[in-house]
């Protein structure tokens, strides 16, 4: 795959949307009305749990969150064009980050919904995660690899109000060594949703949800574009990959696309009260 390393650490999001959008890239597009549709169920769950804690709004942690991209489109009246045409602007471009920053928190204030719900980042990506809190858009940050080291007691306290874990990109580096802390930590069921590239297997991270109660379901269909391909290279890599995954890239990898799949691990008492056909509705064709 084409590596984009030199974008996911910058100061501010500009290069991000710049690189990413000449090659449409679009999965938090997708992952927008799941993940809406996700955090309303989740507080209907909770409303059944015990009474400690019940009331409280539905905390997110979105793992490699980058510069706060999937909190932007929870909590916000935007569209992830918005979002490029925000940062593509000559405007845009004329500013320094911190005049960004400021700008930002204006604009993300005044596209606040009603019903947006506290949002935790967790990255690598020290500079993404400190322009996303800057911004507005995570209620807390923390720039620490899990899969390197044990969290922080912060990001444990922190941890323990998260209700939905998200990932949009990044799963192709996780194990269960950076979830199971934070499962381990939370004081109420978590649900883990993750679009994962159709080029690798989940599997692991499944099993490794599993000693936490939660049993993975994949949404086999639809799957969904993730990004053009830069080149016949990377095409060819993963329509191999795909087809040595057990899976048919025709008319997705085929077609030009890596494409995800929508991966949602739960308790099975929330599975068996609402099967996952039924939780996306039509927020899976969106």
């Amino acid at each position: 795959m084409t590596s984009f390393d030199d974008i996911y650490d910058q100061p501010d999001p500009r290069a991000f949307f710049r690189s990413l959008g000449r090659w449409d890239y679009q999965t938090p597009r997708h992952a927008q009305p799941v993940f809406r549709r996700l955090v309303a169920a989740r507080a209907a769950a909770a409303s059944a749990e015990p009474a400690a804690g019940a009331a409280e709004p539905v905390t997110v942690l979105d793992i490699c969150c980058s510069y706060g991209v999937n909190a932007a489109l929870l909590n916000h009246d935007l569209t992830l064009d918005d979002l490029y045409a925000h940062y593509g602007s000559p405007l845009a471009a004329a500013l320094t980050t911190a005049e960004l920053i400021e700008r930002d928190r204006a604009y993300y204030a005044d596209r606040r919904r009603p019903d947006a719900v506290p949002v935790i980042g967790l990255d690598t990506a020290g500079n993404a995660v400190s322009y996303a809190r800057a911004a507005g858009l995570l209620d807390e940050g923390f720039a620490e690899n899990l899969e390197a080291g044990p969290p922080s007691k912060e990001l444990l306290r922190a941890a323990q109000h998260t209700r939905l874990i998200t990932v949009t990109g990044g799963a192709s580096f996780l194990s269960p060594h950076t979830f199971q802390p934070l499962l381990a930590a939370a004081h109420a069921p978590v649900w883990v949703a993750a679009f994962v590239l159709r080029t690798g297997s989940y599997q692991p991270i499944a099993d490794g949800l599993l000693p936490y109660g939660l049993t993975t379901e994949k949404s086999a269909e639809p799957t969904y574009p993730q990004r053009r391909f830069t080149g016949p290279t990377e095409q060819r890599y993963a329509v191999d990959a795909v087809t040595a995954a057990g899976e048919d890239p025709a008319g997705k990898e085929t077609e030009g696309w890596f494409h995800t799949a929508l991966h949602l691990s739960r308790p099975a008492e929330d599975i068996a009260a609402l099967p996952l056909a039924t939780l996306l509705g039509d927020a899976a064709a969106d």
